[in-house]
């Protein structure tokens, strides 16, 4: 014991000389981290007696598996420092110190200790590393110990034993689960993608059922090829490039693959150009003339009828309140949007160089500004394979595979293919596991309207999940898929507090899609490690609030309201007059310090100050590129990156098989149970019998009265389109819409 003491006592000595000649209680820190290494815990400021006891004293666990609690402590506070085996001299197996006994032992030992010129030389050769620190904190936003991995697919062919048992599971498998030999896997894509899991009855399409086909399909022996179908897409630029991420992967696999496009714009070519061969029929639509992007006001429109709007706009990016409150385009604005656009046209014009062989950026600007809509010429340039029509190429692919011509041609389409079982074809994953909890649309606190049926983030909801998997043994890590626009501000503070505390726990990576921004971004700044696709729109750290002063428009319809009130702010609300003074200042101050508390949160959980973090927020949209450069965003990627991140985290070797467990399977909603059943009534309507059973219907009288469910209004949308796909009437439809609900709501909760 004597001997203990005395070796611990020399080592508090070390520590003293160093403080002592330190300029600055970090400096001290960081030097005696040098010396104590992986025995301080800076969380209760105790000590840990052993390399390999994961706990201190006050049960603070571990952050990683083999980084310090002193380690930890620093990175968060943007200090580095290089661990020394030769300076750790000391391995105590006493029972932990605690701080007062800690501290004591160092004041005893100042006296003591003379100013050494080599712990001076130390604290100045620590101070540049703390400055090197410090860049690289400019440069990402989050001090890293070490890289991140790509997550880049690797395909293996099946081989030997492996082989035959996927033979012998497809013998056995299911009959709606089968495949005949030599099929053609037929996907169409068009229209909306949506990231989450689709239900049995659910309409449209999933990306990630989307992803799992390409990595069946490569996999499949059953399967020759894949022809797809392109039609005009509503989705954003983060999903295509996943979805041309998981093309590459199954272009690994030796096997074709093949698109056709009647209708296309920039998006639609951007994809198409991912695959071996192109065709158009004669008389395609195919529009590659540039990109733009466009803001709508309706300041114009509201005055017109008599309706006001006072805003609060924190962040001068914060262009959502700038539509109901401008009539032009505000210089912020406009610098934010042509950023996003320069970002968006020098992927494209990358992306489609790449992909076509001896093309050059420059051929590409010269196929835009040539404004070609002749698609004889699109073949004379190499841009497309060749023109034909679909029976056409039916009639091809049946020769290629050795098909007979009078048989139509051998196919799975995606709807069937998607049953398909991952543990047919022994891709199913080991036994550690990872959950995905996906977030999707705009944010609400409780379940109400349409949320009532499932669309959008419901906060109670995805809270309930997010402690499940807190509690729960059976997860290594989390993978949190955000394509959120944001929403309720307090909604998302709520989720952000779960999700810190599960990160507390296990590993947690936020993936973005399309979009992660505003009440998005806030959720996303609560996991460990954020990862992003080139053209994801996030940031957004900003806030904006208001309401219609409706007294004009009232007056002209000869509508009227008194209120009697008691309390300086109970008016606040009120829609019939003006905001007095008073109520404007508190109106003001109420948003600023809903904007301060989410820069603050923001600037905490990246690392930051907040003066930096001010430089970035305001409300600016970002893409995941310059987002990354600025440290809004850890690495570049998609799902696969961010899954490997999170194998990486949790101490699961790259290897290493994992089970991802999808938690936010999305149920079909009421409007999307409407909108098939219109799909089929209007498809019944064309038939003589639908004719006859529409008749009946009128003359029995069973429809249902109408009844007005309420309309939710989505944050406004950043749109980099082609003219092949114009968006400007949605906005404006999407923006009346919130208007006339406003009124609307207002009207009929009157007597």
């Amino acid at each position: 014991m004597a001997l203990i003491i005395m070796r611990m006592g020399a080592a508090l000595q070390a520590s003293a000389t160093i403080a002592s000649a330190a300029n600055s209680r970090q400096q001290a820190r960081a030097l005696i981290a040098t010396q104590f290494s992986s025995h301080v815990c800076w969380d209760c400021i105790s000590y840990v007696t052993h390399p390999t006891n994961f706990f201190c004293m006050k049960q603070h666990r571990r952050k990683g598996a083999r980084k310090s609690f002193t380690e930890n402590f620093l990175l968060r506070k943007k200090i580095s420092f290089r661990r020394d085996s030769s300076k750790m001299p000391y391995l105590f197996s006493t029972s932990n110190i605690s701080h007062r006994s800690f501290k004591k032992m160092a004041e005893s030992s100042l006296s003591d200790v003379p100013n050494s010129s080599e712990a001076s030389e130390a604290v100045e050769q620590q101070t540049v590393e703390n400055d090197e620190s410090q860049k690289l904190s400019e440069d990402n936003g989050a001090v890293a110990s070490e890289p991140f991995p790509s997550g880049d697919f690797e395909f293996r062919k099946l081989k030997g034993w492996n082989k035959f048992l996927v033979k012998l599971k497809m013998m056995i498998a299911l009959p709606w689960q089968r495949v005949k030999k030599g099929s053609v896997l037929r996907m169409k894509l068009s229209g909306q993608i949506t990231e989450e899991l689709q239900g049995r009855f659910a309409q449209g399409l999933s990306l990630p059922q989307i992803c799992q086909n390409f990595i069946k399909a490569a996999h499949d022996p059953r399967v020759a090829g894949v022809y797809i179908e392109i039609e005009p897409l509503d989705c954003g630029w983060g999903k295509i490039d996943e979805i041309c991420r998981h093309i590459e992967y199954y272009k690994k696999a030796g096997k074709f693959i093949i698109a056709y496009m009647a209708v296309a714009g920039e998006k639609e070519y951007y994809l198409a150009c991912k695959c071996e061969e192109l065709y158009v029929p004669p008389g395609a639509y195919i529009t590659l003339l540039g990109l733009k992007v466009q803001a709508t006001f309706l300041r114009g429109v509201l005055e017109n009828i008599g309706v006001e709007p006072q805003i609060q706009r924190i962040g001068k990016y914060k262009s959502f309140g700038d539509t109901i409150s401008r009539k032009d385009m505000s210089e912020a604005n406009r610098e934010m949007l042509t950023s996003i656009l320069d970002d968006v046209f020098s992927n494209w014009l990358e992306r489609v160089a790449l992909s076509k062989a001896g093309k050059s950026k420059e051929d590409v600007i010269n196929l835009l500004e040539e404004g070609i809509f002749d698609v004889k010429k699109l073949k004379g340039g190499g841009w497309i394979t060749d023109i034909k029509y679909e029976d056409e190429i039916e009639a091809m692919l049946k020769e290629r595979l050795g098909q007979k011509g009078d048989k139509p041609l051998q196919s799975v389409d995606y709807k069937r293919y998607s049953r398909v079982k991952e543990w047919t074809l022994s891709l199913s994953g080991g036994k550690d596991k990872i959950a995905i909890i996906r977030a999707v649309g705009s944010i609400s606190r409780a379940r109400g309207g349409l949320n009532a049926s499932g669309d959008g983030i419901v906060s109670d909801v995805l809270i309930e999940k997010i402690r499940e998997v807190r509690e729960s043994k059976s997860f290594k890590a989390v993978v949190l898929r955000i394509d959120s626009p944001g929403g309720d501000a307090l909604a998302s503070d709520l989720m952000w507090r779960e999700l810190r505390l599960l990160a507390a726990k296990k590993p947690v990576i936020a993936s973005m899609a399309d979009v992660a921004a505003s009440g998005g971004y806030y959720m996303a700044m609560a996991a460990g490690v954020i990862v992003a696709e080139k053209l994801t729109l996030t940031g957004s750290i900003g806030v904006v609030t208001g309401k219609f002063n409706l007294g004009q428009l009232y007056h002209k319809v000869g509508f009227t309201k008194e209120i009697i009130s008691r309390g300086r702010f109970a008016e606040l609300d009120a829609d019939q007059r003006p905001f007095r003074p008073d109520e404007e200042d508190f109106f003001a101050r109420s948003a600023q310090n809903a904007y301060k508390q989410f820069r603050d949160k923001a600037a905490l959980s990246r690392s930051m100050e907040p003066e930096r973090m001010e430089d970035v927020a305001q409300g600016r949209v970002w893409t995941g590129k310059a987002a990354k450069k600025r440290g809004l965003v850890d690495a570049i990627g998609g799902i696969s990156r961010a899954v490997s991140i999170a194998k990486h985290k949790a101490g699961i070797s790259n290897e290493s098989k994992v089970t991802l467990v999808e938690l936010s399977k999305r149920q079909p909603s009421l409007t999307t149970i409407l909108r098939g059943g219109v799909n089929v009534f209007l498809a019944c309507l064309g038939s003589e019998d639908g004719v006859k059973l529409f008749d009946v219907i009128k003359k029995g009288k069973i429809l249902p009265e109408r009844r007005l469910l309420g309309v939710q209004a989505h944050m406004g949308e950043i749109l980099v389109e082609g003219l092949g796909v114009d968006e400007s009437f949605k906005c404006l439809k999407d923006y009346s819409a919130l208007w006339a609900c406003t009124m609307l709501k207002e009207w009929l909760s009157c007597d």
